[in-house]
């Protein structure tokens, strides 16, 4: 018997439903809060790696305040943070920076002296989670900023570089480990 993961049902969260497993590619859900990075400038829309099978789309007018004479300073190479508003395998994924009010609500271009990386979509649920365990004891270790994107991808950035690295390699190991393990291992670096 081959397993490719489980049902799981979101109770409560408007009947939502979907499958957890350690797929590696991202499939664009209408809705979803992702990171993407800037790969081309082509006129009036932006095309950004959102790590699914293709390129996303996002207008210059889709960020708070945009307008044809006051466009956001948008550079390739720059981390989006984002929301899909067009996801469907029949038409190429679309994303903006505002929300329904026209507000940016923490979305728009993310700092470039962070550290992103990658994680399994399973991960990102946990950390996504109401009242994640993970986040209120790594934010008792250090203060630091988080932009977690449903597609896998992490942002983070603490005070300094080494704060930022321990930051990151826990937030890697907690998929691994116990609670129990990861609460030595951040009694550990604190020094309790």
């Amino acid at each position: 018997v081959t397993t490719c993961g489980l049902l799981r049902h979101r109770p409560g969260g408007g009947g939502a439903f979907w499958v957890d497993s350690q797929q590696k590619r991202y499939v664009p859900v209408k809705g979803d809060h992702v990171i993407g990075i800037v790969t081309a400038k082509a006129g009036d829309v932006f095309r950004l790696d959102v790590g699914g099978s293709e390129p996303a789309s996002l207008s210059y007018l889709a960020f708070e305040g945009a307008t044809k004479r006051n466009r956001p300073n948008v550079q390739v190479g720059d981390l989006i943070y984002g929301q899909f508003v067009v996801a469907n395998k029949d038409m190429e994924p679309e994303m903006v920076c505002i929300d329904s009010s026209g507000k940016s609500s923490g979305m728009g271009i993310i700092g470039q002296d962070g550290f992103l990386f990658k994680v399994s979509l399973g991960l990102i649920r946990k950390l996504l989670a109401p009242k994640c365990e993970i986040i209120q004891e790594l934010s008792q270790l250090y203060p630091f900023e988080l932009v977690i994107g449903m597609n896998g991808r992490i942002w983070v950035k603490a005070r300094t570089v080494q704060q930022t690295l321990i930051i990151v390699n826990i937030l890697e190991a907690c998929e691994y480990m116990t609670p129990e393990q990861r609460k030595q291992a951040l009694a550990k670096l604190s020094g309790t």
